[in-house]
């Protein structure tokens, strides 16, 4: 059999081992291995298409992949409210008082309604005159996605390389970076002067464009085949990316990326990227302190 079909269910929500089973038989497939007791589960697939249209439990996340080089030799993860909770553009705009209308317009830019770049530079010429400090409380209130820490010192543990690129800022990414354990980080430029924001982020602009070239060359310097990589995120910026990857998941994305990608992970945390790649949880690397 060719392919598998991975369930994985949210953190709070269980898998019912009968109910796998007899999905598992109605579908043609092998038995079903547990990678996480009650949580993530897979079983052999006949052809790629033997579940469609299969009546899976509306509460968990499900993928049919391939089982030949299900893991992953390299991750490039989307940083805002994907790595991190939050959209670090807008969380900075609150301290100006106007977050409502900042995160409106990034919204719309994540949703690909209008251009990133462009979205970009409106939202940075609005917080003209915002001082430094602003972007340093940013950087320590921000919250760690669920499972992001996991992710990737269990995919570096297993030899892959790991590489943020986002959309935001480099000040931000540099801390993320170094919290979570990424090999590399790249982001765009905040541009200051005299310790407060000029309103312009220095060219050229990292957008969705440029994040498919990084992957692409990132995979090219270590000699993979992007069928070798792992890409995640959740705003239009990222599409190209995940398209691109060996296995690209739009991670609680937003409409139109999520009904372009080709696998979705709505319910989970980001631990389900490994369960997809047919990590068990005695495998997994999860940091002190981490969730």
């Amino acid at each position: 059999m060719s392919h598998v079909l991975v369930l994985i269910a949210p953190p709070e929500r269980r898998l019912d081992p009968s109910t796998v089973a007899t999905l598992a038989s109605h579908l043609g497939g092998g038995a079903p291995t547990w990678l996480s007791p009650g949580r993530a589960c897979e079983f052999a697939l006949p052809n790629p298409h033997a579940a469609t249209g299969a009546a899976l439990p509306s509460h968990i996340d499900s993928a049919v992949l391939p089982r030949a080089g299900r893991r992953k030799r390299m991750l490039v993860a989307d940083m805002d409210s994907t790595i991190i909770t939050s959209e670090s553009l807008d969380e900075l705009a609150a301290f100006a008082g106007i977050k409502d209308e900042i995160a409106a317009i990034t919204r719309r830019s994540m949703n690909g309604e209008i251009d990133f770049a462009d979205a970009l530079r409106e939202r940075v010429a609005m917080l003209k005159g915002l001082e430094r400090a602003a972007l340093d409380r940013v950087i320590a209130d921000m919250a760690l996605m669920p499972g992001a820490a996991a992710l990737v010192a269990t995919m570096r543990a297993h030899g892959a390389f790991t590489a943020l690129v986002s959309g935001g800022f480099t000040q931000v990414t540099s801390a993320v970076r170094a919290r979570v354990g990424f090999d590399i980080d790249r982001g765009n430029d905040l541009e200051f002067a005299d310790g407060r924001l000029t309103g312009r982020v220095l060219e050229p602009i990292l957008d969705k464009n440029a994040k498919l070239a990084t992957l692409k060359a990132l995979a090219a310097e270590r000699g993979l085949d992007p069928a070798d990589t792992l890409a995640v995120g959740d705003g239009a910026n990222d599409l190209p990316m995940l398209l691109a990857a060996g296995l690209g998941v739009a991670f609680q994305a937003k409409p139109s990326v999520a009904a372009a990608a080709r696998v979705r992970i709505e319910q989970g945390d980001l631990t389900a990227l490994l369960y997809l790649q047919g990590y068990r949880d005695d495998e997994i690397v999860r940091p002190p302190g981490t969730s």
